[in-house]
């Protein structure tokens, strides 16, 4: 496409943006894409689990919160309300009894239109005795609207190096290869009613896996398996979960269940993890969740006691010491965190990873018991987690590596709480593990006006500090070796105007991966955001990290550090000038150095298109990348097909253009259809290692069913 008739397509959403002020459409649904999209940082250092991260949004747009039943803590994770609305609205509930409809938001004060138009989608409003089905649970199940059955299939057209035939070493040995077929499978069912049920499963072989039956190596069928069956508020017992299942209390240092979004365009209301209890697990992700069974009993009306247990198998690498020939010993190793996607994703492809699946016992168990006060203001608990494992698990002996976490078990103890007072929450937890390292969060959410909000947030995580499932608010991938203070504020200076900022300071009092020496940085961001209608979004953003790494290449024994500054630029339009005609342009630009270093640059533009008719809906992106090097790979989400969520990297110098199709066949099935290619100009090969593809070309396919029983 000429880049003139691109760059006008790029700017066209922005005119039609501003010349559409005065016009209003009815709303639509929510467009859940660039909802996430706006509460991520345009480019993530660490590898956060957006699809978790989504599908955990999904389930409150599947099932929507009734806002009569609502606690703060459910409506604090959808990151869209202010500690000073959710008060009002309960103030509101107590006062009247009970919302009549959802448009009486807009009596309450401090509602907005923009507010209420991103809360809809997610809400109902129902009276207390309509949740009350005195019908058999299977029957309410058999009559339940919210059932259904998806099955997806996607796929690379390209030959990856991973699929060819092997050859012989030397050694006798065949070289690696990907054991299965470049096929991904994944089929789910599921069921569920708001605050009543939940059940479902799901199965699913990634690419590269045998879809094998062999006890030896732990595989059957599909790779990954998952079930749940949840009941909430059945008398004093408020749930009941057997199955695979999530747990979040207070602000995530012991457990989190990935409804930690961190730094990023939303700088007020992601700063606060939500103490969500017991959740169904639906994601395909094959670690940080756990399997067996939990509940929660109501003690008192304001004290609720929660108990879980765990045990699964869990993926982890066997490595042989040959220290010496009369002793030898068995490690376990965890690897290193920061660089552990591949067991993290569950990956079972080759003959190494086939050999660490599922040869380890992990078992969770404990407790939390948490008070609520009748005026829904202030909130506390205590957590009892102790995880084991059927193996002591060691670590390498880096340096870096010698406050790590080593044996079989590890005890965790914390408490936590949140107040409100005023138009201010504060909130915070203090945790201690088995080791004796301690982790500490602190802060507070203020609305100092109607229009100004601010966060201060305080972190301190010991280098001795061990939470496996934790995922505290941070700017490593864990809590742990890092203290820091992070200054959030958000400014609406006009009704239709949104300024936020965060300006975050950190130090690593102890060596991490790759840096051997204490380090630290600081980062800040700057978003402007205009809405001239409730169908049209504009905003700019810029963000600057500078972070102190190892210098490359030095001829020291100690190799000294040296500061890294990394710059993001991001310029977003999206406009829906009539009801079946969305458009969105996206422009991101960065930088990046090394002190005293030369300067490289890289940038991504990206127009999209979207048409829905009354069955057939198709969404088309077109973009163009051209990077100097990896550390200025874009980053930039993607529309997909339901319940998945994209958000791929692009290196180098080419185009990347993909449609998605959606056709509903009747009320119960729908089915649709992504491809997506993207052409990489000057490169003779796309990837490496096994996922090395010879060519500048690649394809991929995702094909998708919904029947809807």
């Amino acid at each position: 496409m000429p880049k003139p008739i691109l760059f006008t397509l790029f700017f066209l959403p922005f005119f039609l943006a501003f010349a559409a002020q005065a016009q209003e459409f009815p709303r639509r649904e929510v467009n859940l894409d660039l909802f996430v999209q706006e509460l991520f940082s345009q480019q993530q250092d660490k590898d956060l689990p957006y699809e978790d991260i989504y599908e955990n949004l999904l389930q409150f747009y599947q099932n929507p919160i009734n806002l009569n039943r609502a606690n703060r803590e459910e409506l604090s994770s959808l990151f869209i309300l202010s500690e000073v609305q959710i008060t009002a609205l309960f103030e509101h509930i107590n006062r009247t009894g009970g919302l009549l409809s959802i448009y009486e938001l807009q009596t309450i004060e401090g509602f907005d239109l923009i507010t209420i138009n991103k809360l809809l989608p997610f809400v109902t409003v129902q009276e207390m005795g309509l949740q009350a089905d005195r019908r058999p649970i299977w029957e309410r199940i058999r009559a339940e609207d919210n059932n259904y059955l998806l099955v997806r299939y996607e796929r690379s057209l390209q030959e990856k190096k991973g699929y060819l035939q092997p050859t012989i070493k030397s050694n006798g040995q065949e070289t690696s290869h990907y054991k299965g077929s470049p096929d991904k499978l994944l089929m789910r069912y599921r069921v569920a009613h708001t605050r009543d049920f939940s059940l479902g499963f799901t199965l699913e072989k990634d690419a590269g896996e045998q879809f094998i039956f062999d006890d030896k190596t732990h595989r059957y069928g599909f790779d990954f398996y998952s079930g749940h069956f949840q009941l909430y508020d059945k008398g004093r017992l408020k749930t009941l979960a057997v199955g695979d299942y999530q747990l979040s209390f207070g602000q995530g240092l012991v457990s989190a269940s990935a409804f930690g979004v961190g730094k990023g365009g939303e700088t007020i209301t992601t700063t606060r993890r939500s103490d969500l209890g017991i959740r169904p697990y639906t994601s395909t992700l094959e670690s940080a969740f756990f399997r067996g069974a939990a509940a929660t009993y109501a003690l008192t009306n304001t004290l609720n006691l929660t108990g879980f247990y765990s045990r699964k198998k869990v993926d982890v690498s066997f490595q042989l010491l040959q220290d010496s020939l009369d002793q030898l010993n068995e490690q376990i190793s965890l690897g290193d965190l920061e660089s552990s996607s591949l067991q993290e994703t569950g990956f079972h492809r080759t003959d190494t990873e086939i050999a660490r699946k599922h040869n380890v016992t992990e078992q969770i168990s404990g407790a939390n018991l948490a008070y609520f006060s009748k005026s829904r203001r202030a909130s506390g608990g205590f957590t009892v987690f102790n995880s084991s494992y059927s193996v002591p698990l060691l670590r390498s002996d880096a340096a870096y590596n010698r406050f790590e976490f080593r044996g079989r078990n590890n005890l965790l103890l914390s408490g936590y709480y949140s107040y409100n007072w005023r138009n201010v929450n504060f909130f915070g937890e203090a945790a201690r593990s088995q080791s004796g390292g301690l982790g500490l969060v602190q802060g507070l959410m203020a609305s100092l006006t109607p229009q100004v909000e601010v966060a201060l947030l305080y972190r301190n995580y010991a280098r001795d500090f061990h939470t496996l499932y934790g995922d505290g608010f941070s700017e490593n991938t864990r809590p742990i070796n890092e203290k820091g203070f992070y200054t959030g504020l958000k400014i609406r200076p006009a009704s239709r105007w949104e300024l936020t900022a965060y300006y975050d300071r950190y130090r690593f009092p102890w060596l991490r991966y790759g840096v051997n020496a204490p380090s630290g940085g600081d980062e800040y961001l700057l978003r402007l955001l205009y809405k001239p209608s409730k169908l049209a979004t504009i905003y700019g953003q810029f963000r600057t990290e500078n972070k102190e790494l190892e210098e490359p290449e030095s001829l020291q024994q100690i190799p000294g550090l040296t500061l890294a500054t990394r710059r993001n630029y991001l310029l977003s339009a999206d406009f829906a000038p009539t009801g079946r005609l969305s458009l969105r342009s996206r422009l991101q630009f960065s930088s990046y150095n090394l002190e005293h270093g030369e300067r490289t640059t890289g940038y991504l533009l990206a127009q999209d298109v979207n048409l829905e008719f009354k069955r057939f809906r198709i969404g088309s992106r077109y973009a163009v990348f051209d990077t100097d090097d990896s550390e200025n790979r874009q980053y930039v989400t993607e529309k997909d097909v339901l319940y998945a969520f994209s958000i791929p990297s692009f290196s180098g110098l080419g185009t990347r253009i993909y449609t998605v199709l959606q056709y509903s066949f009747s009320r119960k099935m729908d089915v649709w259809l992504k491809l997506a290619h993207t052409h990489y100009r000057y490169q003779k090969t796309i990837s490496s290692g096994l996922e090395e593809i010879q060519g500048s070309r690649r394809t991929d396919v995702r094909a998708q069913v919904r029947y809807r029983f």
